[in-house]
């Protein structure tokens, strides 16, 4: 069972809750430590008081889910518009925006790749050119879980997180992946290299089948170890079988290291 998250403080996570609550006819329940929560057809739907990023206590508060899907804004100093999906993580010694430093969540590469193309579908439909569908690459909290966790959501400034119509966009995203638990097969990644939006990530997802689950951004790849390409394939509902690898965003000691991995382990690497 899918149980779905947000801080009741949270203009867009909250709108999107909301939308999707109206949308589905769901009906109010009663969840531990929760201040509003809504039961649906094999989901559970709960806000909470605390921010996103600190959700470590999911597994306490919803024990029978098997997977979290956290609904949330996203900040940008570029104010970006966009959709953007994500897993979480932190690869350094710090952990300045939740989570343990050096821990990496559970990534969950097919919820994520599907409410990506969900996202562009609905995007497109909606005639939202100008949002980018995006995944980012693996930050902040909470990492602690060990069920498998995405956030879904909308940047990147409190206009967007209020907009209605982004509710809708988000929310039908959502409702659909629900409605539809099966789809499409994927062959499961995990990502190296790229900016905190890797695009050609992005774009190879939208274009095959190859899932995410953790990306590596080229400004932690300072973090890069056998150590951390460990944890990135085994914090994952489901092995990566590939390690997709931007060229242009690596240097070469870092391709080396990947190489190596990747050939003692006998993933596929693939360079984008």
């Amino acid at each position: 069972m899918k149980s779905l998250a947000y801080s009741v403080r949270d203009p867009a996570g909250r709108g999107i809750a909301l939308y999707i609550a109206e949308s589905l006819g769901l009906t109010s329940a009663k969840c531990p430590g929760a201040v509003e929560c809504f039961r649906g057809d094999g989901f559970i739907l709960a806000g909470f008081e605390e921010d996103v990023i600190y959700f470590d206590f999911l597994e306490d508060r919803l024990p029978s889910a098997s997977e979290y899907i956290v609904l949330s804004r996203h900040s940008s100093e570029a104010g970006v518009k966009s959709y953007t999906v994500h897993h979480t993580g932190n690869f350094g010694g710090e952990a300045a925006y939740g989570g343990k430093p050096g821990e990496l969540g559970v990534a969950s590469p097919l919820t994520a790749w599907r409410l990506l193309r969900l996202l562009k579908t609905l995007r497109d439909s909606y005639g939202r050119s100008e949002y980018e569908v995006s995944y980012e690459a693996t930050h902040h909290g909470p990492t602690s879980i060990s069920k498998p966790l995405v956030f879904v959501e909308i940047g990147s400034t409190l206009g967007e997180w209020r907009d209605e119509v982004n509710h809708r966009v988000v929310g039908e995203a959502v409702a659909r992946l629900l409605k539809e638990p099966g789809g499409d097969e994927c062959n499961p990644a995990i990502g190296i290299g790229g900016g905190h939006y890797p695009r050609k990530h992005t774009e190879l997802a939208l274009s095959e089948p190859v899932c995410y689950g953790h990306i590596m951004a080229k400004y932690a790849l300072g973090a890069l170890s056998m150590d951390t390409l460990d944890k990135m394939v085994h914090r994952s509902a489901v092995k990566p079988s590939i390690i997709v690898v931007e060229k242009k965003g690596t240097r070469q000691e870092h391709r080396v290291l990947v190489e190596e991995y990747a050939s003692n382990k006998g993933l596929t690497l693939r360079y984008i």
